[in-house]
């Protein structure tokens, strides 16, 4: 049996490496890596799952996720505890981490990424796999390339353990509320070839975040197979949403999977999310507004500008005007949570900048934000 897991949009644009330890040894490589977002949660939810041979359970499970997120760095760490026929349990972890220098020549920078995934059953069976991949990517503010190769490594109780060599070629595209990204990624397993062909697509609109997916497999000597699905994730709360999805997933060889079709349908409940910022000596300082009861005020000097308005991560990146306070002055008062913010001003609807004298980070596609402070 070989294959790959299909995956959702957001891991298409990050990859799939194991090795938790080495996220903090890139840290220290990385430093401005260091400056995360970090937010934890846990899904409880109930499924349909169809096996490629036809049989179907109902399952219910719980889902833990950590996952921290900057722009030269991301790394999650999860799990799925399942309950399957005749009164067996099913435990999954997995570990995603992807890394980036900063710009070396221009746009140009060097990536790692990778995932491990492990599965335990109370029946006594088990697997493992190991996946990375060394990465050379460029990018532009919205858009970018990537193209790597690395090892692959399977491991099944009581089977000889497998290896591959994995090489992709990817494209991405990031917009404010929507990013979707294409790869291909030969495959040499068993002395053999094999091409996965994917993309994905998601897009958020205020409290809802859709996701879809498809994969097609190519090879000579194996089947040529595809599969698909979707997702949906409806905010109810800050830190309570709703979460559906369906598809399919193709068989997987590292650890012997089955190919399925499955349905889920749970809440998952968020952590409120924070940040930590990095402590430089002579670094510029994030902006901290004025606050004004629940709101803050927001103040920026932009010579010449006709029209300013600002945008961040509290309202979906979504401009919102500010007003002429005098010469060159523009001010706004904007609802914005306690935290740390990324943020960016649209100039007379046409060019998005970040103010000077402010805290600033890179974007994965190459773009700088802000930083604002909320107390």
């Amino acid at each position: 049996m070989w294959g790959g897991r299909a995956r959702s949009p957001r891991v298409l644009l990050r990859g799939r490496w194991s090795l938790a330890r080495v996220a903090g040894g890139l840290a220290l490589l990385f430093p401005a890596a260091v400056a995360a977002q970090v937010r934890a949660s846990v899904a409880a939810g109930v499924g349909t799952v169809r096996s490629s041979g036809g049989s179907s359970f109902s399952s219910a499970s719980l889902s833990p996720l950590l996952q921290v997120e900057s722009p030269g760095l991301f790394f999650s760490a999860g799990g799925t505890l399942a309950s399957l026929p005749r009164g067996a349990w099913s435990g999954q972890g997995r570990l995603d981490l992807w890394a980036a220098t900063p710009s070396i020549l221009s746009r140009w920078r060097m990536a790692v990424e990778g995932t491990g995934s492990g599965t335990t059953r109370t029946d006594d069976r088990w697997s493992a796999a190991a996946h990375g991949v060394f990465e050379v990517v460029w990018s532009a503010p919205s858009w970018g390339i990537g193209l790597g190769g690395g090892p692959s490594a399977g491991w099944i109780a009581d089977q000889p353990s497998v290896t591959a060599l994995h090489t992709r070629a990817r494209l991405w595209w990031q917009g404010r509320a929507m990013g979707a990204a294409i790869l291909a990624e030969p495959t040499r397993f068993l002395g053999a070839w094999f091409t996965d062909l994917s993309g994905g697509v998601t897009v958020s609109r205020g409290p809802v975040t859709a996701s879809a997916w498809v994969l097609g497999r190519v090879s000579e000597r194996y089947a040529s197979r595809t599969a698909a699905g979707a997702s949906v994730q409806v905010a109810l709360l800050s830190t309570l949403a709703i979460e559906a999805g369906g598809g399919s997933y193709l068989p997987e060889p590292y650890e012997g999977l089955p190919g399925t079709r499955y349905l889920t349908a749970g809440l998952r409940w968020f952590t409120p999310r924070r940040a930590a910022l990095p402590v430089r000596s002579g670094a510029l300082a994030p902006l901290r507004p004025e606050r004004c009861g629940d709101s803050v005020v927001v103040r920026f000097r932009m010579p010449g500008a006709r029209a300013l308005a600002i945008a961040g991560d509290w309202n979906d990146w979504e401009p919102v005007p500010l007003r002429s306070a005098g010469r060159d002055l523009w001010e706004g008062v904007l609802a914005v949570p306690r935290g740390i913010h990324r943020f960016t001003l649209l100039v007379n609807g046409i060019e998005w900048v970040v103010p000077g004298g402010v805290a600033v980070r890179e974007l994965d596609t190459g773009g700088m934000v802000g930083l604002m402070v909320v107390e």
